[in-house]
């Protein structure tokens, strides 16, 4: 094909495109794709979804005349797959095996690998519990006690529970580790009303909460329909300090909200009306009477309460999870595919309302009704997700975009401050130096420290900037030295015990910490570095090592 006809802009031709004119990256593509569904077009068979997406994004592709970049090669593949699914940068042997290895399915196999490590279902538990609080919840008493609901996140994500399942568990509270996430609504149903509606609904109810929503048509009585749901519940503290401060959720039989109308029109003293439960888009709740002579126990003084005649919780939980919610599917299909894909196919993720429209409609009900199919089962979703050539396409390209709206080129983003430690640690060789540390824990209040320093997650617009004092905390602090320095058996140690030629030395200190070979140049600056006759080996060896832990190259995906 002349070089001239394939850089031209896609041409149209009776309304059909001339594939013969297609970008070169684009028409590569295309050509890989169609190979590869060719046996189910043979056979009849259904393609995997893994194929569908790459067939919808290449022809949004197509419709926009965009130029795609090329597929990442391995190394930049292998460290994004890795921080993905297990939140931590691959090893020295992991990525040295990987680069090594000539299976046309290496790919496919390392990404089953990560699905079935342990670290997987923590890492995802780190990703929930991040929707579920983020970094401040609004009571404070649900940020002491986080590691008891990650433990039982964590353990659903283990046994690869449905999606629907612990969901239903979540709102029900009734698992230890599970009422965390109301105590951070404690007498406050408004709140759980928009995070509850937000999170699982895609649904911002937020400005009905004063007035009829101006862009949706959400009402005042929609939101505190919601809100009815959670007015009964009440956080029961059970006792106990910090960490072991136990509580668990009661729900009395009596209580509604009082409706006011709109917060301009309302006077002094004005007495509200109750509202009854409701559903979004559906009918009020259908509540029985209480029994006759019903007491309610005193919730203020009570250290568990009977379950109630009738619970809204439960109805609520049953309503939220339901197959036929026309929300709920379709809220985590977009959620998860913003988490690996850099954007959801509606963004924000969580605005799924009419006046946001998805940018790609077909995929996201693609999405939908195959997630129903298979029983809200998100680790299915996932391998089929990260199997795309869609994802594993290359981060580089002519898009300036952060987050590219037709997914053009992989998404680059920082590191959370829980994979930027567990990626210290792995690159750094920390744990090999310290293996008989209790449960793994840092000293000095490390942890504590990456939290303060990189706790903020981005907000899932593509807005990034580095702070100052994320910057300070890098070249000055003792927490990022303890990594550097050598200790038996760290990085450092290996790299000056090591009798091998420098240049293989550097390759390994290039491999353990980006993931990939350096190039002849860096190759040949640290060599000259690093090769001294100056007794200032150590020293040199953990600069180098402090430089390339400190590059952006580390802090982000790529």
């Amino acid at each position: 094909m002349p070089e001239d006809r394939r850089q031209r802009p896609i041409a149209k031709t009776g309304g059909a495109t001339e594939m013969t004119r297609l970008p070169t990256q684009l028409w590569v593509f295309t050509f890989c794709c169609a190979w590869i569904a060719l046996p189910s077009v043979l056979w009849g068979e259904e393609r995997p979804l893994r194929q569908r997406i790459d067939a919808e994004v290449r022809a949004a592709w197509e419709r926009e005349q965009i130029t795609p970049a090329g597929l990442a090669d391995d190394a930049a593949f292998l460290r994004r797959v890795y921080l993905d699914l297990v939140g931590c940068v691959p090893s020295y042997d992991e990525v040295r095996q990987f680069l090594q290895d000539n299976d046309p399915q290496k790919r496919a196999k390392v990404i089953d690998r990560l699905l079935d490590d342990p670290r997987f279902a923590d890492h995802q538990a780190n990703v929930w519990d991040q929707v579920l609080f983020g970094r401040h919840p609004l009571n404070p008493e649900a940020t002491r006690k986080r590691d008891s609901f990650k433990k039982w996140l964590s353990g659903k994500f283990t046994r690869n529970e449905p999606y629907d399942r612990w969901v239903r568990e979540l709102l029900r509270a009734e698992e230890e580790g599970s009422e965390l996430f109301y105590v951070q609504f404690r007498n406050q149903p408004e709140e759980a009303t928009v995070a509850v509606s937000r999170i699982f609904l895609g649904t911002q109810l937020q400005c009905a909460r004063c007035h009829d929503h101006p862009f949706e048509n959400w009402t005042q009585r929609d939101f505190y329909g919601m809100a009815g749901f959670f007015v009964r519940l009440v956080v029961l503290d059970n006792g106990g300090s910090g960490n072991q401060r136990r509580y668990t959720i009661g729900e009395k039989a009596t209580g509604e909200v009082l409706f006011t109308g709109a917060v301009k029109d309302q006077k002094p003293g004005q007495k509200g009306e109750p509202v009854k439960p409701k559903f979004l888009l559906g009918p009020v709740l259908d509540e029985p009477p209480l029994p006759a002579g019903y007491k309610e126990p005193d919730a203020r003084t009570a250290k568990t309460l009977p379950k109630p005649p009738f619970s809204r919780k439960e109805k609520l939980a049953e309503w939220v999870t339901a197959r036929d919610n026309p929300f709920f599917a379709r809220a985590v299909a977009n959620r998860v595919w913003a988490q690996f894909l850099g954007r959801g196919l509606v963004h924000p993720v969580d605005d799924l309302g009419e006046h946001n429209l998805p940018s790609h409609p077909e995929l996201l009900q693609t999405l939908t009704d195959e997630l129903l199919a298979h029983g809200f089962d998100l680790k299915w979703l996932i391998r089929e997700l990260v199997n795309s050539q869609t994802y594993q396409l290359a981060s580089t390209g002519p898009s300036t975009e952060a987050l590219p709206r037709w997914y053009e080129r992989a998404r680059v983003r920082p590191l959370s401050a829980e994979e930027l430690l567990a990626s210290f640690r792995q690159a750094t060789g920390y744990d090999n130096a310290n293996p008989n540390r209790p449960d793994g824990r840092l000293p000095n209040a490390t942890e504590e420290y990456f939290l303060i320093f990189f706790g903020e997650p981005t907000n899932g617009l593509g807005e990034f900037q580095g702070s100052l004092s994320e910057h300070l905390f890098l070249n000055n602090s003792g927490q990022v030295w303890q990594f550097v320095q050598r200790r038996k058996g760290n990085l450092a140690d290996v790299l000056l015990s090591s009798t091998e030629p420098w240049e293989q030395r550097v390759d390994r200190l290039f491999l353990s910490i980006l993931s990939r070979l350096p190039s002849a140049k860096e190759r040949q600056a640290f060599v000259a570095h690093l090769n001294s006759a100056d007794g200032k080996a150590e020293a040199r060896v953990a600069e180098a090592i402090w430089a390339l832990i400190n590059s952006s190259e580390f802090r982000f995906n790529h």
